[in-house]
């Protein structure tokens, strides 16, 4: 089967494909092999502004609907999304260089789950009735309008979804801009979309760099911004959406910890440590990266460690065998092998890996250092890349305290066998989204967000409607209005 890369235009907009190649080039490279395998163009100013008239005039239309209505278009929408699982999976690795392996189940599938939450969930958007005796309060839930999505490049085809969905099914409309290294997959979710039944305009693609977002976050028709990306751009965006009262949703970086307490089943612990620092190549906001282990079994806990990823395959992302794939791009490889050069510089112990590997592509040996401390680099910032640090603790406390001291709260973990101990330490740990006996789950039956400088609001879930909506109160007087005067 062939797979169609290069797209029928570098945008969509109004329920088709636009093309501008008076916009800048954004090369699409295939990081298992560094050659382009697409060529878009940013957004020009016209662009945004026929995103953004498509987007007003779609709503009014699609608010008018009723939420039932909506929500059998996002259902349909998941259906065709759940059909079509393997070419866009085969697409998602092709825009990042996951495995395939990883895309068939985790992207795609995260995606159709979203629309079919959410639409599901449409029909239940209702209001509140408040008795004051003779008189009576009622609400209404109102969408927000144009609703601007800004997504970053690990998981393309999910984020468009996670963002798109309760953004929908709230009556919005929505002007979404990939990240410029993975611009495909969002492209694929605005058509399926339209096929779905959705009003043309009611989901846009907008393809560009920073400043296409940044003219898109600060127009006044824009109600809403949600990003998901880094904390210094958070930072950025957050703040022009401030300067306009926007609303905001912001899903950021974390350095999340993870305890391993010393009566933990190993091979649990080991395993979900290798989910939060090596799946998607360690590329994951909400990866625990810092893998506390009690000094009782630390050497028990490398030891395995080592073993398990001995297991690891790597190779061709689009071989279903394959199990840890490249970077997403060669300015991220080096990214990382700055920071492991860091950590071998200030005293960490280097115990796998650490090494480019030497194939075509932009591949990282799974790294793990041990004997970090806490105020190593590799401990302090975040990485973004297949490094684990491994730390070690004597007493609850202490691993509460450190797990704490950092300026991020996205994700946090728990291994034990004492699940009172479990729900203990959870409940002191300052993060948005926290696991016992787990790690990196994300049904979008729960919320997902974190705390402190990994963002505010929350995606997924009944949680995030309060994010996509707002409501109004009507007081209704049935007697006579008494005044003053």
């Amino acid at each position: 089967m062939t797979y169609e890369i290069q797209p029928a235009g570098s945008h969509y907009i109004d329920g088709a494909y636009v093309e501008d190649t008076a916009g800048a080039e954004i090369p699409v490279i295939y990081a298992a092999t560094g050659e382009r395998i697409a060529t878009l163009h940013a957004a020009t100013p016209a662009i945004v502004e026929q995103a953004l008239v498509a987007a007003e005039k779609a709503q009014a239309e699609w608010a008018k609907l009723s939420p039932r209505e909506r929500g059998r278009v996002l259902t349909h929408a998941a259906a065709i999304m759940r059909e079509r699982n393997h070419d866009l999976s085969v697409l998602e690795t092709y825009d990042t260089g996951k495995p395939l392996q990883e895309t068939l189940v985790a992207d795609a599938t995260s995606g159709s789950d979203a629309l079919e939450y959410f639409g599901g969930l449409a029909a239940s958007l209702t209001g509140e009735h408040i008795p004051l005796g003779e008189d009576w309060v009622y609400t209404i839930r109102e969408p927000l309008g144009v609703c601007v999505g800004i997504g970053a490049w690990n998981y393309p085809t999910q984020i468009a979804c996670w963002k798109a969905a309760p953004a929908l099914a709230c009556g919005n409309a929505m002007v979404f801009k990939p990240s410029e290294t993975t611009p495909l997959c969002a492209l694929k979710v605005a058509e399926i979309l339209t096929e779905a039944g959705a009003p043309a305009g009611l989901f846009n693609v907008v393809q560009g760099m920073g400043e296409v977002g940044a003219s898109l976050v600060t127009d006044s028709r824009v109600a809403k911004v949600s990003l998901t990306g880094s904390v210094p751009t958070g930072r950025k965006v957050y703040a022009a959406a401030a300067d306009g009262m926007k609303h905001v949703t912001m899903e950021l970086g974390g350095k999340s910890p993870m305890l391993v307490f010393d009566d933990a089943d190993i091979d649990n612990a080991v395993g979900g440590a290798i989910l939060g620092n090596f799946y998607s190549s360690g590329q994951i906001c909400s990866n625990g990266t810092r893998v506390f282990v009690q000094k009782g079994i630390k050497e028990a806990f490398l030891a395995r460690l080592n073993e398990r990823l001995k297991d690891a395959v790597i190779g061709d992302p689009l071989d279903e065998a394959t199990s840890f794939g490249p970077m997403v791009s060669e300015q991220q490889m080096t990214i990382v092998q700055g920071f492991i050069e860091k950590g071998v510089a200030e005293g960490a112990r280097l115990v796998a890996g650490g090494k480019r590997i030497d194939r075509d592509g932009w591949y990282l040996e799974p790294t793990v250092f041990a004997d970090v401390t806490d105020d190593m680099t590799i401990a302090r910032e975040e990485i973004f890349g297949p490094v684990m640090s491994v730390l070690d603790f004597d007493t609850e406390e202490e691993a509460i305290a450190r797990a704490n001291a950092t300026e991020y709260g996205l994700s946090a973990g728990v291994f034990t066998s004492d699940l009172s101990r479990g729900h203990r330490v959870i409940g002191q740990l300052r993060a948005g989204s926290c696991f016992i006996n787990s790690y990196n789950d994300a049904p979008v039956e729960a919320p997902f967000g974190g705390v402190k400088m990994s963002g505010v609001g929350r995606e997924n879930s009944k949680a995030a409607i309060e994010h996509w909506s707002q409501m109004k109160s009507v007081y209704v007087r049935m007697g006579d209005v008494e005044a003053p005067f």
